[in-house]
């Protein structure tokens, strides 16, 4: 069985464009998912492209999609999940993201996190259209309300807010380290990495992790094979795959790295 055939299997999506290495058993395999290959799904008001859906180790079920909203324009109506914690990412554009009673225009590489039971709401606030990442993800284990609620509950993050912290590599901006109520650890950054550098040697972690990629171009080794990837793309790394990113570029590269773990 190929890799892909195997894919399909699992995720359930006909991803075809994208390459994939190192199978785990029941979970979405790590690979490579390339933006200028997703199929494109026209609406009213948006144009939709899936990315993932699927379980991994950690999650019943994993699901990106990204849409775009023409100007003005608002997907569905504000609501809320009994089961699902909900992440969004700006790609481009401006969005108005409104959790609860709090209301932002959020403009790219900002993020805006919704809690279970936290009705939330987006709409397109500019004049050209605007495009965002939906993360959706349940759990396997048991919800903790109490303790989502202690470590923060909802929230958004202006990218423009974010603290810059330089290094001999290029530097990082640290979004947040906290728990929810679905997991005990859960980890957002992004990484500045200047050309021909390597982040860090192949490594291994017991946290899933997604690499998304907003600037720049990138090499991801994920065990023996390396593939390439650039603005808008997204790397999926399944708990314990030994990986490691190298700026391929001749312009410093920027991605967004985050990870979770029950």
């Amino acid at each position: 069985m190929t890799k892909s055939l195997t894919w399909l299997m699992l995720a359930g999506i006909g991803l075809l464009s994208s390459n994939f290495a190192g199978a785990q058993s029941d979970s979405i395999i790590s690979g490579i998912t390339q933006w200028k290959k997703l199929k494109v799904e026209k609406q009213d008001t948006r144009k939709t492209r899936q990315v993932l859906d699927g379980p991994t180790v950690f999650m019943e079920r994993f699901e990106i999609h990204a849409t775009t909203l023409k100007a003005g324009m608002a997907p569905h109506p504000p609501h809320s999940h009994s089961d699902e914690e909900e992440l969004i990412i700006v790609k481009e554009g401006q969005v108005q993201v409104t959790i609860g009673n709090e209301s932002r225009i959020l403009g790219p590489g900002s993020v805006a996190f919704a809690e279970i039971g936290d009705e939330h709401g987006f709409s397109n606030s500019g004049d050209t259209e605007a495009t965002y990442y939906v993360i959706k993800m349940k759990t396997r284990g048991a919800m903790d309300l109490e303790r989502g609620q202690k470590a923060g509950g909802s929230f958004m993050i202006d990218y423009d807010e974010v603290a810059f912290n330089a290094h001999d590599r290029g530097g990082v901006r640290p979004y947040f380290r906290r728990s929810t109520a679905l997991f005990d650890y859960f980890e957002m950054h992004v990484t500045t990495l200047n050309p021909g550098i390597q982040s860090h040697p192949p490594h291994t972690h017991a946290a899933a992790e997604i690499i998304l990629v907003i600037e720049g171009k990138v090499e991801e080794q994920i065990e023996d094979e390396f593939y390439k990837g650039k603005d808008g793309d997204l790397i999926f790394l399944a708990s314990e795959s030994s990986h490691a990113i190298r700026n391929r570029g001749k312009k410093p590269a920027r991605y967004f790295a985050f990870q979770w773990s029950e």
